[in-house]
């Protein structure tokens, strides 16, 4: 028997000596007062840097500080949704930076500054995050805008957005002294970070001489996570776009090296031409990936979400007084499985009691704590389904009627581009007021985010995932509701392929080619096991909840996924495997001090 050296990649007393990492995301879920993220994405890089702080990781993040948010989300009586920015001020809550970097966009020069937080982990280690801002004086009206608006603006904003990031950040991290060893792309929009590391290793000379030794040298430090399964979720601008904002220099070296598809500048293959490693979200996003990219090599590296942040206070003390170092070492929660289930319930009402609490605050609507209650929160694209409960209205209150009643919480945002996606919203609230005296009680909760999405996940009985397979990359919402021993009903897509186990941590809903069938094996699943077990097994439930901690709490989170990463992908190099009776020595060494 084998075993990984980890000390070869942490040190208990810091960062790891002989390699950093930069990080690069155009959102990141820093704190829950900065509006710098719409959804998934961003949350799921905020909670990688909140475990790579817990673990002391040699690493600082690049982002964009979008000054008016993403949105804020307003919902009528009728469902109708409207947005409004989303203002605050950086000068209040931030550090600034002294250097100020130039990128040359569009032919002019666009003058960078950036803004500092800093992470902290359980143990005190810091993780930078600076935040780009293009608000400065000396810069045309048009760019001191291009930091303003998360996925604002046409095609022409986006491209300029991501030359801000990758090459202003690449140029930022150097000029505040940073060298990485490693950069991460997480996503495409930061693929143009591999055009400032192309110069640096050009050393002064053009572009135009870069030859394939150039771009592997810059693969060498690259790493890309892409997080989209679908081709049209890829960014692509047209080659006009390219050379007229980029200029003709760097369009004309992306497309001498591959970069260009259909006529098109296609960022997922800038990163796949520029990386050493590629993964995709989950096991069945790697497969989607490899059929979509098939001349590419692409790993999988499943999502998870930070332990410390998605547990909720109550259950959080649960953990503290039988598993302490839980925060630490999140593989701990597997233990979780020896914790009296009374306490798991008995915090997990309290998580309850506060959601609907917030649900009365937010809509009026007076909800009971002994009613099953299922919650369905995320962005509300038409693929994720938001509709899909209500294939069959008049079943679904005869189950809440014969069971003993169903509260359904709803929550999420429409792109403001997005006009079926806003319709789902619409007949999800429609059907809210059709249903209002009967025992199925419908509320949309308006302007998801973080605060409300922690409610949700830590205090609802059942976690709904709906998506048409395979648009599902990942889906990290319902790892947060296993933190909080809460069970998922979902479709087998993404993470919950590999989270589902029939009855232990939740349901499957069956694969069927029309949604008809899926609704109905819904439906079944709801009427047969999930409504019974809650009313009149509540032994059994409460197995399902502690087993759902251990099991999937323990392993669907961002250590795990971090140590993953910094094995297979920052730091391969280091992977030393050592014989059983060493690496008993070295535990055995630990233990003593």
């Amino acid at each position: 028997m084998r075993f990984i050296n980890r000390s070869q990649y942490f040190s208990p007393g810091g960062p790891s000596e002989g390699g950093f990492v930069a990080y690069f995301s155009m959102e990141i879920a820093v704190a829950p007062e900065m509006p710098t993220y719409s959804g998934g994405l961003g949350v799921l890089a905020g909670d990688t840097l909140r475990a790579a702080a817990d673990m002391g990781l040699p690493l600082a993040a690049v982002t964009l500080a979008d000054r008016k948010g993403y949105f804020q989300q307003h919902l009528d009586a009728s469902g109708t949704q409207t947005e409004e920015p989303q203002p605050w001020s950086p000068e209040q809550m931030l550090a600034a930076e002294d250097p100020v970097v130039t990128v040359t966009i569009e032919g002019r020069p666009v003058a960078i500054r950036a803004w500092r937080y800093e992470i902290e982990g359980v143990a005190g280690h810091r993780i930078p995050v600076y935040l780009l801002d293009t608000d400065l004086e000396q810069n045309d009206p048009r760019d001191r805008a291009l930091t303003d608006h998360l996925y604002g603006g046409d095609a022409d904003y986006r491209l300029r957005q991501e030359a801000l990031l990758g090459i202003g950040g690449a140029r930022m991290l150097r000029a505040l002294g940073y060298e990485p060893t490693v950069y991460h792309m997480n996503e495409g929009h930061a693929a143009l970070l591999t055009v400032p590391v192309l110069e640096q290793e050009l050393r002064g000379a053009g572009l135009q001489t870069a030859t394939e030794k150039n771009v592997e040298a810059v693969r060498r430090k690259c790493v890309f996570t892409t997080h989209t399964p679908v081709p049209a979720g890829h960014d692509r601008f047209s080659s006009e776009q390219a050379y007229r904002i980029l200029g003709p220099e760097r369009a004309g070296m992306l497309e001498r090296f591959g970069c260009f598809h259909d006529g098109l500048l296609n960022m997922t293959y800038v990163a796949l031409r520029f990386s050493r490693f590629v993964n995709g979200v989950a096991m069945q996003h790697g497969k989607v990936s490899r059929q979509m990219f098939p001349e590419y090599r692409i790993d999988a590296i499943t999502n998870g979400v930070h332990a410390g942040t998605w547990t909720a206070p109550w259950v959080q003390a649960v953990f503290d007084r039988h598993l302490p170092r839980w925060r630490q070492d999140n593989v701990t929660l597997r233990y979780a499985i020896d914790i009296p289930e009374n306490e798991i319930v008995e915090a997990h009402a309290a998580s309850k009691r506060e959601l609907l609490k917030a649900v009365k605050e937010r809509s009026g609507v007076e909800m009971r704590e002994d009613v099953f209650t299922l919650g369905f929160a995320r962005r509300a694209a038409t693929y994720k389904r938001a509709d899909l409960l209500f294939a069959d209205p008049e079943r679904l209150v005869r189950c809440a009627e014969q069971m003993g009643g169903m509260q359904v919480l709803y929550a999420g945002k429409a792109h403001p581009a997005d006009e079926p996606g806003k319709a789902k919203i619409r007949r999800v609230i429609e059907l809210s007021h059709e249903l209002r005296n009967s025992p199925l009680q419908i509320v949309y909760l308006e302007n998801y985010d973080w605060k409300l999405g922690a409610l949700l996940t830590g205090g609802v009985d059942l976690w709904l995932n709906t998506p048409r397979r395979p648009y599902e990359a990942s889906g990290t919402s319902g790892m947060k509701a296993a933190l909080n021993g809460v069970p998922s009903l979902s479709i087998l897509d993404g993470w919950w392929i590999e989270g589902w186990i029939e009855g232990v941590t939740g349901w499957a809903i069956d694969d069927h080619e029309d949604e008809t069938g899926e609704a109905n094996s819904l439906y079944e699943h709801l009427e047969q096991t999930i409504l019974p077990l809650f009313y009149r097994d509540p032994g059994q439930w409460r197995r399902i909840m502690r087993s759902t901690i251990a099991l999937n709490g323990s392993f669907f989170n961002t250590q795990r996924m971090l140590e993953q990463y910094v094995i297979n992908a920052y730091f391969p190099e280091r992977r030393v495997e050592k014989p059983a009776e060493a690496a008993e020595a070295d535990l055995e060494n630990t233990l003593a001090r």
